[in-house]
């Protein structure tokens, strides 16, 4: 019993330190490089949604090339 309690701390401690780690390098990822988006309405037909479909779309927001100023014609920008 006393083995099984050591081998459950040890686990918690795992994953503890894991989620620490994982939290900042995710929501630095999601703020400085990309993140992911849902489009949804009549807004952006008929290049997103096209047909008026209920189903939203799922766009990758790319916040790097805003930063470097590598915007281009035809490009889709969002903001905030």
């Amino acid at each position: 019993m006393a083995q099984a309690q050591g081998l459950g701390k040890r686990y918690v401690k795992a994953f503890l330190k894991g989620f620490f780690v994982a939290v900042p390098v995710t929501v630095t990822f999601l703020d400085r490089v990309a993140c992911v988006a849902r489009v949804e309405g009549a807004s952006m037909q008929p290049s997103l949604n096209p047909g008026g479909r209920q189903a939203s779309d799922v766009v990758l927001l790319n916040h790097w090339s805003i930063r470097n100023y590598d915007v281009q014609r035809g490009d889709i920008v969002s903001l905030v």
